[in-house]
């Protein structure tokens, strides 16, 4: 099989399915548009819900591209040879156009023909569907891989937990069909399959059939159009064809590592402490760089999105104050991944500076931490003179001033104390399952499962943001928004305290638009016809973009849903403006109905 660079990988998926008709659109942010549910854009799939739904696509039926990851439920993990926070997603969709059949071909011929990847075929295996009482077994995939020439003996049956894909627990769903890399590893037992987590097998692709449609109560229906949603992730991948022995031994990781050896004086591969310390370093900086150099601007706060950040840099800062590598060691690690990624994410070249300037304020910050922590480490260590500091002081000291678990067993040795690790262990594994259930994991479709409520809400952020830069300036920008079935939250770019003035100002130019009753239109044109008619927008949409115009009060690129007029909204209140983040300010508003 073919040793190819993440750069080499990239460019043949991309145009492997462009030769088949797929449009290549840009990565979208890595902050998901109007989604209450989820932190990150957690997959390929995520900000193409809408047209996995329904909507039409600006450019077309058949979509390919590489999508921007974070996945943070596993934070802890990072450290071992595949766990990252950042990834990189390849897919390839089908919109109502091809599906099975053309899907499995095309996946069989990427990976195995000597063109493209040229991958062993023996040691390819995959999974499919088994069947339950909501859908039937998915012959028709396994099959379709026996006639592309695959061993039965390769295709595993696996239930709906391996083999059956729906965001949440209602929606777009169906099975899917995963395909495996032999690593070459002894089966664990005789019913080694997929299925098992001994490593023996590594998921590298996975298409997703989108047949069905499941319902709140509970009701599945067949969806009036199937689609196809596939992901391969580009690391693993990249790994798999190296024959590294994990993803960050291959070219992704190669410079940020030698950055980090540079500046700890160390080898990366001297013992295993040092290994993880290079690892935990190098993957949460290059996915803090990408968080800062987002379009949507993620900065390090205490809640949301900024929090994760946070907790990203101050554990890569624990780790490379162990690696003694000096002071703004993390900036100077970020400039690689700048160098690295910004011709592929040029949002990362225009935002070097600033990328640079919150790493090393965080540090400053971190700093400031540790100070806290000690006060506080000396304040309870004399109620536990020559025993144990249990568990929840100890959780207490990393919950409230962050302070590492490892800091306050080395000062517990220090004073004569030891750390009742297991306990601090259970209250963190508590905290980690409460983390996990208000991030990525809760995800369940946003906007994609549009209704009444949140898209009269979604149109409403268009006035809101409009009004904003009437009264504040053109310096405002979205940075985020979050929407519900009550209640609509916006983030954007301000210096300083909106007045209460400027906020009564904004919410009567909204009224001003309902009350003017105007329709809300469409148009399909270029990014640049876009921009110079006047529209609004941060990211890039690809060739095409939709355009959504409120008469003479709102332009913006978006990919929906809206009402038909502004009239439907009813009347629009501010409830609150407060501070996100540093310079971002925050606004929730709701929208009551008019009765008549």
């Amino acid at each position: 099989m073919k040793n190819l660079t993440t750069h080499e990988l990239r460019k043949l998926f991309l145009e492997f399915f462009s030769e088949r008709g797929h449009a290549v659109i840009p990565s979208a942010s890595l902050i998901p548009e109007n989604d209450p549910s989820v932190l990150f854009t957690t997959a390929g799939m995520h900000p193409l819900m809408p047209y996995l739904m329904g909507a039409e696509h600006p450019a077309g039926k058949r979509l390919c591209d590489v999508q921007k990851c974070v996945r943070t439920g596993d934070i802890d993990e990072v450290g071992d040879a595949s766990h990252l926070t950042f990834f990189e997603m390849l897919g390839n969709w089908s919109l109502g156009d091809y599906f099975k059949s053309e899907s499995i071909a095309w996946s069989w011929e990427f990976l195995t023909d000597e063109k493209w990847l040229g991958i062993d075929k023996d040691r390819l295996y995959f999974s499919c569907f088994e069947g339950d009482e909501n859908a039937p077994k998915d012959e028709f995939s396994h099959d379709r891989w026996v006639d592309m020439g695959v061993d039965p003996s390769h295709i595993f049956y696996l239930n709906a937990k391996h083999n059956w894909w729906i965001p949440g627990t209602s929606g777009p769903c169906g099975p899917d069909t995963e395909i495996f890399f032999d690593t070459g590893k002894a089966p664990c037992c005789e019913t080694c399959s997929p299925a098992c987590s001994c490593g023996k097998y590594l998921e590298i692709w996975n298409n997703v059939f989108m047949q069905y449609y499941k319902a709140p109560d509970g009701k599945m229906s067949m969806l009036e159009k199937k689609n196809v949603d596939t992901g391969m992730g580009l690391e693993r991948t990249v790994a798999t064809l190296q024959g590294a022995e994990s993803v960050y031994d291959t070219d992704a990781f190669t410079n940020i590592l030698a950055r980090i050896a540079e500046l700890s004086g160390k080898n990366y591969k001297s013992d295993a402490d040092t290994v993880k310390a290079f690892r935990i370093i190098a993957d949460h900086i290059r996915t803090a760089t990408f968080m800062l150099g987002d379009p949507r601007g993620v900065t390090p706060s205490n809640v949301d999105q900024g929090y994760i950040l946070r907790r990203l840099i101050r554990r890569a800062l624990r780790y490379a104050m162990q690696l003694e590598m000096g002071e703004n060691a993390l900036s100077k690690v970020a400039e690689v991944v700048v160098a690295d990624y910004g011709e592929v994410y040029p949002e990362l070249k225009e935002h070097a500076e600033h990328i640079k300037k919150e790493l090393d304020t965080e540090e400053l910050k971190f700093q400031r931490t540790l100070a806290n922590g000690m006060r506080e480490f000396e304040r309870i260590k004399g109620k536990f003179v020559g025993g144990v500091i249990d568990g929840a002081s100890a959780f207490r000291l990393f919950d409230t001033v962050g302070f590492p678990i490892e800091f306050t067993e080395e000062l517990a040795r220090e004073n004569g104390l030891t750390v009742d690790v297991e306990g601090f262990r259970e209250r963190f594994a508590e905290h980690q399952q409460k983390s996990k259930a208000g991030s990525e994991q809760k995800f369940k479709g946003g906007l994609a499962e549009a209704n009444e409520e949140t898209t009269k809400l979604h149109s409403a952020t268009h006035l809101l943001q409009a009004a904003l830069r009437k009264v504040l300036g053109d310096e405002v920008a979205q940075k985020g928004s979050n929407i519900t079935t009550e209640r609509l939250r916006f983030d954007f770019s301000f210096p300083r305290k909106v007045t209460p003035e400027e906020l009564a100002e904004v919410e009567a130019l909204v009224n001003d638009a309902i009350k003017a009753a105007v329709p809300v239109t469409c148009e399909e044109m270029s990014e640049a016809e876009a921009r110079a008619l006047g529209a609004i927008g941060l990211f890039q949409y690809g060739e095409k973009v939709k355009v959504y115009t409120m008469g003479a009060y709102s332009c913006e690129m978006c990919g929906g849903p809206h009402v038909s007029n502004t009239a439907e909204l009813g009347t629009f209140k501010i409830k609150k403006e407060e501070a996100s983040s540093a310079g971002v300010r925050r606004i929730k508003a709701v929208l009551i109905p008019n009765y008549r």
